[in-house]
């Protein structure tokens, strides 16, 4: 259906939410609609998050608001739905849009597969009624349903439409870029050229995908590369618990500025911790690319005093190849905690592949790396 007519029977005038591929068309009308604009539209750091805002957005008006995530978002919802929304504490309506990845029966990447067969079942356990939305849904079908779900959010009840593939239509695609020179894929092949044989932790999306072909293109095995398929926002604490327990090996972290934002307490667990072994390297190209490319609040951070702040003795923002080479190389000599925020264009390769090592054997071979 056009997701025109799914924003016109909702009726909603404020979404909060996390960027999906499964909802590109739903975020590029939000972007053509509202671009981002607080009074109507806000892209927050974590579904959790946003599922905060929505609540504060009721309390401030009384209107019921939209939240928008991908269904591996669900896990950073249960506690605000569960002890803040719920009508056992404050009873907060909202309207949850969920894209159903990992659906059972469709094909999908590993990382969602279990997050696929749980979707109903969690949205259920947690009080909120889902409604799906498939290819063949009509407007009177979703009509319906939201002359249900009207009587529920009456009662401070929460309800979800869960959206599977293809299911949305937009009619307007929106391009995203930003004025950075350096490409992720470039960007990740000159670290290679410095982290050598060791270990190596990689955030989720299309960077642990780069890394991958980069091995293979340059005739490289896997086995000190752990790619973080899933997960987002939590490589930097996986490279901490490696560092920690392995003292004698350099551990590199490739991370994004949209999974350093969802969990962005984890540099200040890091920085408190100071593991002199671990090099924590920040691509930042604003946006949340994987899923669409829809804009990050990361653009704006200043991730060297975020980075200071949470204790790291060093921490430093380049711009160009030349002074990225000299900053992996500082690191990689100083034996100290280090962070490298690294400013990124948006785009990569159209046909980009996926890693052909299933996530199991990653892990196998990671660890027999680590522990020979």
């Amino acid at each position: 259906m056009k997701v025109e007519k799914l924003a016109e029977i909702i009726g909603a005038d404020f979404y909060t939410g996390v960027p999906d591929s499964q909802l590109r068309a739903l975020c590029d009308w939000l972007m053509n609609t509202y671009g981002i604009d607080p009074q109507h539209h806000i892209i927050a750091a974590n579904e959790g998050n946003c599922a905060a805002i929505a609540a504060g957005y009721y309390l401030a008006t009384g209107r019921v608001p939209v939240v928008y995530m991908q269904n591996s978002g669900e896990g950073n919802i249960i506690n605000p739905a569960a002890s803040l929304l719920n009508q056992k504490v404050y009873g907060i309506p909202v309207v949850f849009i969920v894209g159903w990845r990992g659906e059972p029966g469709v094909h999908d990447e590993p990382q969602h597969i279990y997050q696929g067969e749980v979707t109903l079942r969690l949205l259920e356990d947690m009080g909120i009624q889902p409604f799906v939305i498939s290819q063949d849904t009509t407007g009177q079908d979703v009509t319906d349903a939201m002359d249900g779900f009207l009587g529920r959010l009456a009662e401070g009840l929460d309800v979800a439409f869960v959206i599977r593939k293809g299911a949305l239509e937009y009619g307007e695609k929106v391009t995203y870029k930003n004025d950075n020179m350096m490409k992720r894929e470039e960007i990740i092949d000159h670290i290679l050229r410095f982290s050598g044989d060791d270990p190596v932790v990689s955030t989720t999306g299309k960077a642990s995908r780069e890394l991958f072909e980069l091995r293979e293109a340059n005739g490289q095995k896997h086995r000190s590369d752990f790619l973080t398929v899933g997960s987002m926002g939590h490589s930097s604490s996986i490279a901490l618990g490696v560092a920690l327990h392995r003292p004698e090996k350099r551990v590199w972290c490739i991370d994004g500025d949209g999974a350093a934002l969802m969990h962005m307490g984890a540099l200040a667990v890091i920085g408190a911790n100071k593991p002199k072994n671990l090099i924590h390297i920040v691509i930042n190209n604003g946006a949340h690319e994987t899923v669409g490319g829809m804009p990050t609040v990361a653009a704006g951070t200043d991730w060297v005093k975020v980075a200071e702040g949470c204790g790291y003795p060093h921490a430093v923002s380049v711009d160009s190849f030349e002074a990225l080479d000299r900053e992996l190389q500082a690191a990689k000599d100083r034996q100290a905690l280090s962070l490298i925020e690294v400013k990124c264009a948006i785009g990569a390769r159209a046909d980009l592949g996926r890693p052909t090592v299933p996530a199991i054997e990653n892990r196998r071979q990671f660890m027999h790396y680590l522990n020979p």
